[in-house]
Order: C-alpha cells, then structure tokens, then sequence
C-alpha cells in the first residue's frame, strides 16, 4: 500500500486517509491503495470513510502523468472513475470526510460516496475546474454529477466550473452536513458506524443496487466510452 494512504479498522467502519503532505494527487499508487482498502472492506463487510489531510482532500489527478500522457495516463483516468463506480456501488455505507478543498477527480470523488462531511470553518472550495482550465468535461464525471447535484448547480459546476464553498456545496448537492474542521474525520466514521449500526445489511446491499441501477449502468458506460476515446488517440 501507498505510504500516502493510511488503513485503519474502527469497529466495522475503515478509515482510508489520504496524506502526501501536498495536495493530495490522486496518482496511481494512491488509487491503487484506496483499491485495496476497497478490497479489505468488500471481504470485512466493513463501512468505509474516505479522508484527507487537513486543509485538502484532494486537487484530483496527478498532473505528472497527464503531462506524460500515453496509456500510463489512460489508466489513471480510467482507474479514478472506476474507483466512483465501486463507491456508488458499495454494499456498504461509504462516507467521504471532505476535510478541505476538493478540485476536479477530488470533487468526483466526494460526489459518488453515500454521505459527505464537510467543514463549517474555513474558505474550502469543491468544484469540478476542467473547463476552465481547457478541458473538455469527460462523460464519467458528467454522470456522476448529474446524479447527485440540483439542476441548476450541476449547469454552474460542468460548464462554468464554479468554485463552491463547503456551505455553497451543501445546497448544491456536493455535501450532506458540515463540522468544525477538527471533527470532520470524527463525524464522517461517527456517520458511517450509525450506519452500520442501524441498517440491514443484506437490505441495504440489495436497495443501494436497485435505486442505483440505472445510474451505475450509465456511469459503466461512460467510462468505457472515455477510455476508448482516450486510447484512440494515443
């Protein structure tokens, strides 16, 4: 596992940090940890919260391998979105603790987990930046945010890339609840135990399947249409 992804088990909740004393670049050693922490909870039946460091949950991609390009980035990308298809599809409770800002694939990320916690203290900003910095919005992320934002934020969010704030993200469908910036982590793993504690598991599974179905199916396919979009031009 990546020395910038942290594993711990809170009875029956795994709590999954991200910490590279940076910014938090979703590299690929990074989303393969997470992967892994993934797969341990899968086996445990486990609840998961996935956390930053303070200040920062994450920029998004690592620029290092874009700006290389190849496949090498092609699978980046295409392991980033997978990983928010099997946060949306999840049988079990999977809380984000968006401990601080959370720009483009961090933002993706924050949107597909079941609850978000955010922080009331601070000027953190949640936003999805791809146009404004020449890129074009892929399909993946436009799925994701489709699902979750209100229609108005989600126009703001895909093609004006507005920054929010965390209270700004709240109303928007970023976020589900703010906490002092200290608790956020606490909250997220306090949610994610309630969870657990008070939902059927088997139900929960089963229910999160069919609510979801018609949106993971659609997000599966857009990710295969952005790599394969991707890959054709290599």
């Amino acid at each position: 596992m990546s020395e910038a992804v942290r594993h711990e088990t809170h009875d029956g909740v795994v709590l999954v940090t991200i910490d590279d004393g940076r910014v938090n670049a979703l590299s690929p050693a990074i989303l393969a940890a997470i992967g892994e922490s993934f797969d341990r909870a899968e086996a445990d039946r486990s609840a998961i919260v996935l956390a930053g460091r303070p200040g920062r949950f994450s920029a998004g991609f690592d620029l290092g391998v874009i700006r290389a390009g190849g496949a090498a980035m092609v699978d980046m990308l295409t392991a980033g979105f997978d990983l928010t298809h099997r946060m949306a599809a999840h049988p079990m409770p999977v809380v984000v603790a968006c401990t601080g800002h959370a720009i483009a694939m961090g933002s993706f990320l924050t949107i597909a987990a079941d609850h978000r916690v955010g922080v009331a203290d601070g000027a953190f900003r949640v936003q999805a930046n791809e146009v404004a910095i020449g890129m074009a919005m892929p399909r993946a992320p436009i799925v994701l945010c489709r699902e979750r934002l209100t229609p108005s934020a989600f126009q703001q969010a895909m093609v004006l890339a507005r920054p929010f704030s965390h209270a700004e993200a709240m109303t928007a469908g970023w976020l589900d609840e703010l906490a002092p910036s200290d608790e956020v982590v606490e909250t997220a793993v306090q949610r994610a135990a309630e969870h657990v504690a008070v939902l059927h598991h088997g139900a929960l599974a089963l229910t999160k399947a069919r609510v979801r179905k018609r949106f993971l199916a659609e997000l599966r396919q857009a990710i295969a249409d952005d790599d394969a979009e991707l890959r054709a031009l290599l």
